[in-house]
């Protein structure tokens, strides 16, 4: 359950999506007082001075009574009261609903409103530099007229947009204003900004803002998610089979944390991962130590960077700086690499493949064939990308049933090499682990998916390799890196449904 805090306005709370009634004035303000210090202990004398300017002795009552009814109405706030203090930790947000506070009155509040309106100017600010977005700086200016770092960020994005004109004429506007207003002329910032415009040498950084668009009906994934949010900016490695959706949980993080880092998004597939990096940043061409470089130029930086498709620890060696984060994926867990904390991706959760597939299909037509449909999910071992592609080729077809469906995948097992092209698409997957396979590993697959075997045991595996059990763990062990069996208990191993039925249709062809 989720609790959160506004202080841009009213008091306000909200429990998951539902608002919550606080209560009287006084008891806003008692909340008030401690949500502004969040996580810290304050005692009855402290609380009492924050609301109320010329207390009664009936204060310390009242006190009382306020935090006791904000424990019934708040139960999971956590709110301690511990040698004659109190003390909270909770989530507040900016919700940008209007003055801070609004409506609380004393000493505390009116400097804590000034306070909060400041870090609001410069959060704002700050974003407007990030985009340098000339309509909205336009708008700020208009605002705060007197402000010199908007008004510098202005020149600046009109300078960028060939506006050089314009850009000089704001400078005019601006020391007009101060001269006329406060009898100041132009800080530095002002001036360094016009001078580099009238040498022609105000050079921009480049903000790379690579990142894919997140998909509109991504699901699941929850756990990873929270486990990847409370490690990054560590690097974050995902890793998982052909089709697990790998990339897509990278770029649904990424988007989730791209305000974080107001210096960039990177987003790299490439086996020269440093070279992309320092071109993403305007270095063309770079000669020597590419990471070196990379590491100086991102020093004090603060980038996210997705490097997908990892085929090589190599590529990714000592790329990461203090302050940037790197999400990582690839087919393999690379163990190399240090500090990397992984996620290992095998197919959703039954909740979110049946999420998932009313996402990208008619509910109707899943509630109508439940059990075929559980059926369908479960031959593709719950993968998103064959389940959006099944999805799709049901949509596309309104008048075939789950049922139909099913008995078309019995008829394309049996088709050989001659594979439709929407077969093509949900066998993706397997296709590409396929490719990459040597023979000894595809015959081993083959062998256990006539068997119609769930679990392979390495004695088995052994004795129709022909092998010792010591030479075919090194084959099983290979299998499970690229997530086509899952390791159980040492010796054992879990052979999913998806590449069972992959490899017993394909087996015949394979070896004929």
């Amino acid at each position: 359950m989720s609790l959160r805090f506004s202080l841009m306005g009213p008091v306000r709370a909200w429990r998951n999506d539902e608002e919550i009634e606080l209560g009287p004035r006084q008891q806003r303000a008692v909340l008030a007082a401690l949500l502004l210090n969040n996580g810290i202990r304050l005692s009855n004398d402290q609380l009492i001075g924050m609301v109320w300017d010329d207390p009664t002795p009936s204060a310390v009552m009242a006190l009382r009574t306020y935090t006791y009814k904000i424990r019934k109405l708040l139960p999971e706030l956590d709110l301690k009261s511990k040698n004659g203090g109190y003390t909270l930790t909770a989530e507040i947000i900016d919700d940008c609903r209007g003055e801070p506070l609004e409506g609380l009155s004393s000493t505390y509040f009116e400097a804590q409103r000034t306070r909060l309106a400041q870090h609001r100017l410069k959060s704002r600010e700050d974003w407007l530099e990030r985009e340098l977005d000339i309509l909205e700086l336009q708008k700020h200016v208009a605002l705060f007229p007197l402000r010199e770092r908007p008004r510098a960020l202005l020149m600046r994005a009109l300078y960028r947009e060939g506006r050089q004109a314009e850009a000089l004429d704001e400078y005019h506007q601006a020391r007009a204003l101060l001269n006329e207003e406060l009898g100041l002329e132009p800080g530095p910032e002002l001036r360094k900004v016009h001078a580099q415009i009238l040498k022609g040498d105000l050079h921009l950084e480049r903000r790379p803002e690579q990142l894919p668009p997140s998909l509109p009906d991504f699901t699941g994934r929850t756990a990873e998610i929270a486990l990847a949010l409370r490690t990054l900016p560590k690097t974050v490695g995902i890793t998982g089979m052909h089709g697990s959706g790998k990339t897509a949980l990278a770029t649904q993080i990424a988007h989730t944390v791209k305000h974080q880092y107001p210096d960039g998004q990177i987003f790299v597939r490439s086996k020269d991962v440093a070279n992309e990096l320092l071109r993403a940043v305007g270095v063309e061409n770079p000669n020597g130590d590419k990471a070196a470089l990379w590491r100086e130029k991102a020093r004090g930086k603060r980038f996210l960077i997705v490097v997908d498709d990892v085929q090589d620890p190599a590529q990714v060696a000592d790329l990461h700086t203090s302050g940037s984060a790197m999400i990582l994926t690839s087919l393999r867990r690379w163990n190399e690499l240090p500090g990397v904390t992984w996620v290992t991706l095998a197919g959703l959760t039954e909740t979110e493949a049946r999420e998932f597939l009313r996402e990208v299909l008619d509910a109707a037509r899943i509630e109508a064939e439940p059990d075929e449909a559980e059926e369908v999910l479960d031959r593709v071992s719950r993968m998103p990308n064959p389940i959006r592609v099944l999805g799709g080729k049901l949509t596309g077809r309104p008048h075939w049933t789950m049922g139909m469906l099913l008995a078309q995948m019995d008829r394309e097992t049996r088709l050989g090499s001659t594979i439709p092209s929407d077969c093509q698409a949900v066998l993706a997957p397997m296709i590409k682990a396929e490719e990459r396979l040597g023979e000894a590993e595809r015959h081993l697959l083959e062998c256990f998916s006539r068997r119609r075997a769930d679990v392979i045991d390495v004695c088995e595996a052994a004795e129709m390799a022909g092998v010792e059990p010591g030479a075919i763990e090194y084959v099983l062990e290979s299998l499970a890196d690229v997530h086509l069996i899952e390791p159980m208990v040492l010796g054992r191993y879990r052979l999913p449904r998806f590449v069972r039925l992959y490899f017993g249709w394909r087996s015949p062809v394979l070896t004929s």
